[in-house]
């Protein structure tokens, strides 16, 4: 499925109303380590296709979205389940150190 692009036009359904949890990368084009994220999240999401969306926050766009999430670094990476933040991770990962977090954070009740 790739990555969505998220909007506070699509953010209630894609997110609030998804069926599955979604980990959201709060990124900028400006932004080196931002840039470095974009394939490892990009391979994660079609991974764990089906089990978790992948979404990515633009914030030089979709500022009023990073406000409402308090993001203050980026990349963020904010997981979701329902209408609950469950695990907020900040700055680069490597992919198995990121996949590693992810799968903490779906254990969280």
């Amino acid at each position: 499925m790739a990555t969505i692009n998220i909007t506070k036009d699509n953010f209630e359904k894609e997110v609030l109303q998804s069926d599955v949890p979604v980990v959201l990368d709060f990124w900028a084009s400006w932004c080196g380590p931002c840039r470095m994220m974009g394939p490892v999240f990009e391979d994660l999401s079609k991974e764990y296709e089906g089990k978790v969306k992948f979404g990515k926050v633009n914030t030089e766009t979709e500022q009023e979205l990073s406000n409402n999430f308090q993001i203050r670094g980026i990349p963020s990476l904010s997981v979701i389940r329902g209408n609950e933040e469950i695990n907020r991770i900040v700055g680069f990962r490597q992919k198995d150190e990121l996949k590693k977090e992810i799968e903490e954070s779906l254990k969280k009740k």
